[in-house]
């Protein structure tokens, strides 16, 4: 008997949404996790696929002395020069995409989920996934959840937020919200759970 095909669900969330934690919860409940962040990270650490394309187009000195792309230097660049992001962008994504695909093709079990930070901006996940996830709260309590737990400043977090998709225009794509303020991690947990029992027993 043919195995039915996985549910595929995008789950994003502005930065200090909590959307990783709903990711842990989700990959607990069963679901395979293809974290689109992950993947970007890996491409950038020391003998990463994309560090000889970073330093060919940006320079060496935005690869930090461990081999590594420096995040500081270039999240500076990319806020301060839109033609700069683009051209990381241009090497980072084709990459990204081909990994994405290749853990997908390898996942199992009932739902693969796509954790995509940018899903709404990219325009392209809505076709590519059954339902959407958004995780929603205040502005504000993304901003101190941030600074608690990166040490950036209150100005470099509304610096990344500007550069995000609104909270109306994410919930507009979503075929479902979880709104995590005030919360409790049980809490949390027990939504998300509900939403995997629904869901799932839809397939």
């Amino acid at each position: 008997m043919t195995q039915p095909a996985p549910l595929r669900i995008g789950l994003t969330g502005g930065i200090g949404s909590g959307k990783s934690t709903v990711a842990t919860a989700l990959a607990a409940l069963g679901a395979s996790i293809v974290d689109t962040d992950a993947i970007a990270r890996s491409l950038t650490q020391p003998g990463g696929a994309a560090i000889a394309a970073i330093a060919a187009q940006f320079g060496a000195e935005f690869v930090d002395a461990s081999g590594a792309l420096d995040r500081s230097r270039m999240r500076e660049l990319a806020f301060a020069d839109p033609a700069a992001r683009q051209r990381l962008e241009a090497i980072l994504h084709p990459l990204i995409r081909a990994e994405t695909a290749r853990q997908a093709e390898a996942a199992r079990g009932t739902a693969i989920v796509f954790d995509v930070p940018l899903l709404i901006e990219s325009g392209r996940w809505r076709e590519q996934v059954d339902r959407v996830l958004v995780v929603d709260c205040r502005e504000a309590t993304q901003v101190e959840r941030v600074m608690a737990r990166s040490g950036w400043t209150r100005e470099a977090v509304q610096a990344v937020l500007a550069q995000q998709a609104s909270r109306r225009s994410r919930r507009a794509g979503a075929d479902a919200v979880i709104y995590n303020d005030g919360l409790s991690h049980e809490e949390l947990r027990a939504e998300v759970r509900a939403l995997w029992e629904g869901w799932c027993a839809s397939v």
